[in-house]
């Protein structure tokens, strides 16, 4: 019995060394982060930041209403020519197409008629100033003729200002012209089209697209949420990619009693012209609350075995996997409810390969 005890102790020592040999090594196997791998590594701070939320719409590119021009015909006709298609960029002051019209036929016979009164009207003061020179009239005469020839003039003017506002021709041509620089969005008017005299409808719109307007649909359970100045970030689905970002710049504080939804106006720079309009749009409003917690970018944060994780640096020689609860993620940025202070470090960068390192 003694020997059985004297072996039974024996064995149990033999094991509890052997255990504690094997935690020992195990402890002296610590993670080190090679200066190679330190070079490519990237860190941020744990700061205290105002707790940011965010709702996502709806929308459209619109072009800026104050830069859009709608073109129409003065005048009802035969379209003879037209110089350009949708889309196209013009300039100010290019031709966009010319009419074949009666009207301006019209016009051509008042400017004619109204150069020969001034003609006419010249004679009749230089004669009744001969007449008047020579005794043979009163003064009232002359007064007279140069009262005819001061409205003979000004009729005359007028004519040749409607020619210059309606870009008339010679031969009963009229022109219609771009007023200002941009891009064609609309085109009602085609070659051998005949215009009435009465057309109401535009034929052109030309718009300047270098800022443009994201028109968001607000709900109405989301109208308390949106203020003025609020950051906007638009994404297209021609560019899913790319995040064009602005403010919002105008509340229209009226319900669409088709959408029920509330319209905002974000106002975008489109130097690229990537932003067309009539694209549809995803809009996200974001605001701050009241509160503050621990931020750190959204990129830090690691997920696995349903749990969220952060890799903690203290040294190349003692990095930390520290479970976080993370209480909300807002673009870039995610807010920590629990397991960070503020001054703490964590990695942004080559975070998963360390993590693998310290937790297989």
């Amino acid at each position: 019995m003694k020997q059985l005890i004297i072996l039974l102790v024996s064995g149990l020592f033999l094991v509890t060394a052997c255990q504690q040999e094997n935690e020992a090594v195990k402890t002296d196997q610590s993670f080190v982060l090679s200066d190679k791998m330190m070079s490519t590594t990237t860190f941020s701070e744990v700061t205290a930041q105002p707790l940011k939320n965010e709702r996502s719409f709806y929308g459209s590119i619109s072009p800026d209403h104050n830069k859009m021009i709608e073109v129409y015909p003065v005048v009802g006709g035969s379209v003879t020519k037209v110089f350009v298609e949708l889309g196209d960029y013009v300039k100010k002051g290019q031709l966009l197409a010319t009419i074949r019209s009666t009207e301006v036929a019209g016009f051509e016979q008042e400017l004619d008629d109204a150069k020969n009164d001034v003609m006419v009207a010249k004679t009749n003061l230089r004669i009744a100033q001969e007449l008047y020179e020579g005794k043979l009239n009163a003064e009232r005469d002359v007064l007279q003729a140069q009262s005819q020839l001061d409205k003979a003039q000004a009729q005359l003017q007028r004519i040749q200002e409607t020619f210059k506002i309606y870009n008339i021709k010679k031969g009963a041509i009229y022109e219609a012209r771009s007023p200002i620089s941009g891009f064609v969005i609309e085109k009602n008017i085609n070659e051998n089209m005949l215009l009435r005299s009465d057309k109401t409808d535009n034929i052109f719109d030309i718009a300047e697209i270098d800022k443009v307007w994201a028109m968001a649909n607000i709900n109405e359970s989301d109208i308390n949420q949106v203020r003025l100045g609020m950051q906007a970030e638009v994404t297209t689905l021609s560019y899913p990619d790319k995040v064009f970002r602005g403010k919002v710049d105008k509340i229209f504080n009226l319900i669409d009693p088709d959408t029920k939804a509330m319209k905002v106006r974000i106002v975008l720079p489109n130097a690229e012209y990537l932003l067309k309009p009539a694209m549809r749009a995803n809009i996200k409003l974001s605001y701050t609350e009241d509160q503050q917690f621990p931020t750190i970018p959204s990129s830090a944060i690691i997920f696995d075995k349903s749990k969220s994780f952060v890799m903690v640096f203290h040294d190349k020689n003692n990095i930390e996997t520290r479970p976080v609860e993370v209480y909300r993620q807002v673009g870039d940025f995610g807010y920590i409810a629990s397991g960070l202070k503020t001054g703490e470090k964590v990695i942004t960068r080559n975070q998963m390969l360390i993590y693998d390192a310290l937790n297989d």
